[in-house]
């Protein structure tokens, strides 16, 4: 039975077939990748891979922001229920998992080699697993000396960024995420974010636990428990919560607001790769690098 769904990804693939095939040597399913993970996707992008194939890519676009997918790149749906018709007909030679999604792979292996490689994994910070899954993607589509190439530069960047932002060091940071006007979500350790705060030489406020991402929501008046701290808030930022926040009392009433001492970053993949750590730490930079420079 034709659906839209299929009628759709059909027209998609009649479109996409020919950059396909130029990419891939004449056949469309030799070197070609289908990335799910959004992480796995900034990878190959940031390595000079192509995919032909990935998820969510308008979000990706306004979340992740950076590297930016070509416009080939066939857009599968949601990350949670990819379009499994259109895959088919694309079929890649390997489609790229990571344990958020190990629970599609019996369906994912009736159409390719499916390859999961995880960054997150609860109570691991998850760099050292995303140059893994870099050195990975890197071997297994012929970039393995891009990969070493790049996974060298960003912790070197990320080593001069540290230096720079030395003087922030006095004050511990939250990382953090609003999801309304009276609460946040914090990033532990064992998030990318927190692993690049601990690599760049600060401290992370937030000492809860966590579970390889932010803790649940909790309410503003937290952030004033370690009134010395520094916050830097991770976009996007809900539009409602945007327009209202300079006028919230109990944001404002916040010692690191009143000082000056918290900031917005710009959207950043919150389960990005390295190219999310990268992001984060120029972010930080950014921001805060005056700042630090004052003293």
């Amino acid at each position: 039975m034709l659906t839209r769904r299929t009628l759709l990804a059909a027209w998609t693939f009649a479109a996409l077939a020919p950059l396909m095939a130029r990419a891939s040597g004449g056949r469309a399913s030799e070197r070609t990748v289908a990335a799910i993970d959004w992480g796995h996707l900034e990878t190959c992008l940031a390595l000079g891979i192509v995919p032909a194939a990935a998820t969510e890519l308008r979000q990706f676009r306004a979340i992740a922001v950076e590297p930016v997918p070509p416009p080939e790149v066939a857009d599968l749906g949601l990350r949670g229920s990819p379009n499994i018709e259109l895959l088919r007909m694309i079929a890649p030679g390997t489609i790229l998992i990571s344990d958020f999604y190990e629970y599609q792979r019996p369906l994912l292996e009736r159409i390719s080699p499916v390859v999961n490689l995880p960054v997150y994994q609860s109570g691991t910070p998850p760099y050292a697993l995303a140059e893994q899954s870099t050195a990975a993607i890197g071997k297994l589509l012929g970039r393995e000396a891009e990969a070493q190439a790049y996974m060298a530069a960003a912790r070197a960047e990320i080593a001069a960024i540290g230096q720079r932002l030395g003087q922030l060091a006095r004050h511990p940071i939250f990382v953090i995420s609003l999801g309304d006007s009276r609460h946040f979500r914090a990033f532990g350790a064992d998030s990318m974010f927190g692993d690049v705060i601990a690599r760049l030489g600060l401290r992370n406020a937030w000492t809860d636990a966590t579970s390889y991402s932010a803790a649940a929501p909790v309410g503003l008046e937290a952030l004033a428990r370690i009134p010395e701290a520094s916050i830097a808030v991770i976009g996007p930022t809900p539009p409602e919560v945007q327009r209202t926040l300079a006028g919230n009392a109990l944001w404002n009433a916040l010692p690191s607001v009143e000082q000056n001492r918290a900031k917005e970053l710009a959207p950043i993949n919150h389960f990005g790769a390295l190219p999310s750590a990268l992001r984060f730490a120029r972010e930080l930079d950014r921001v805060f690098g005056s700042q630090a420079d004052a003293g």
